[in-house]
């Protein structure tokens, strides 16, 4: 595996990782590797002849400052991770490589970067657009794999690639789970031993309105809502941020689910002070 850290050098490499009509994935990250990263570079390496993965902390994500609390980087440790794994290329630009001083340009996706998480996060998903806008150009992959995990931005990014003609297409992969059911995240680990078994109760709240829309045909947004409110309530350490069925494309409210119609059902809540997020895909019942 190499390991690149100039714009230059990848540049030059992606093309001879394509010859002979070979396929090349791309997997962004930003470090803290875990197991739910390593299904999205077992996915790439099932669709592509060549993986590239990127780590870069991207500053933009975070100029609120909550998010900063992450656990710490490790590129040793993510690198070593990688090459056991067979990843291709290690792309991992520094702040300056990326980002000119004198940066004017961003991508920014409308009414998209506003809802759900983006209520609360002003200038979270310009950050994503713009770097993924970038190691897309940078790397120019057949693929981009990225996971139903982050759902929004997983959405924006289809978006961007639509809307713009980008030459890649973009595979959400499915949500990697603890045996508990909580989403795999480099934030669990923030989480005390108390709040960690509280944090269980966002998958099962995600479950309780699952239960209610395949066995009871309920589709109203409210009722299947509110099923998800009263398990997170349940909880003293969990702290609900937002509950939202929204449809697939805008990320646009519904009061209710359409028959036959794919809709997210998307949730953020603190768990004593860590952030946590989570979703599932709904269908309407055609009974």
């Amino acid at each position: 595996m190499e390991i690149v850290t100039r714009i230059a050098r990848m540049r030059h490499l992606a093309p001879r990782l394509k010859q002979d009509r070979k396929k090349l994935a791309l997997v962004p990250t930003m470090s803290a590797l875990h197991e739910g990263h390593l299904s999205l570079i077992r996915r790439a390496q099932i669709l592509a002849d060549a993986v590239v993965v990127s780590i870069f902390f991207n500053p933009i994500h975070f100029q609120a400052g909550e998010e900063f609390d992450v656990p710490a980087r490790d590129l040793a440790r993510d690198a070593e991770l990688m090459a056991k794994r067979g990843v291709d290329v290690l792309f991992a630009p520094s702040v300056d490589e990326i980002y000119p001083e004198d940066m004017l340009t961003y991508v920014t996706t409308d009414t998209l970067d506003c809802r759900l998480c983006g209520a609360q996060q002003p200038n979270y998903f310009r950050g994503v657009t713009t770097i993924v806008n970038k190691l897309i150009n940078i790397v120019r992959p057949d693929y981009t794999l990225v996971g139903q995990k982050d759902a929004q931005q997983s959405i924006i990014i289809r978006r961007m690639v639509r809307d713009l003609s980008m030459d890649t297409e973009v595979v959400i992969c499915p949500t990697h789970r603890e045996p508990d059911g909580l989403v795999t995240s480099s934030r669990n680990a923030l989480l005390s031993v108390p709040e960690r078994q509280a944090a269980t109760a966002l998958y099962r709240g995600l479950q309780q309105a699952q239960k209610l829309v395949e066995r009871n045909g309920v589709r109203d947004a409210e009722t299947l809502i509110g099923a998800v409110r009263q398990v997170l309530d349940s909880e003293p350490l969990v702290r609900p941020e937002y509950i939202a069925l929204v449809d697939m494309e805008n990320l646009a409210p519904l009061t209710a689910i359409a028959e036959g119609e794919e809709c997210l059902l998307a949730l953020a809540a603190y768990v004593g002070q860590v952030r946590l997020t989570d979703n599932i895909i709904l269908v309407g019942s055609t009974e």
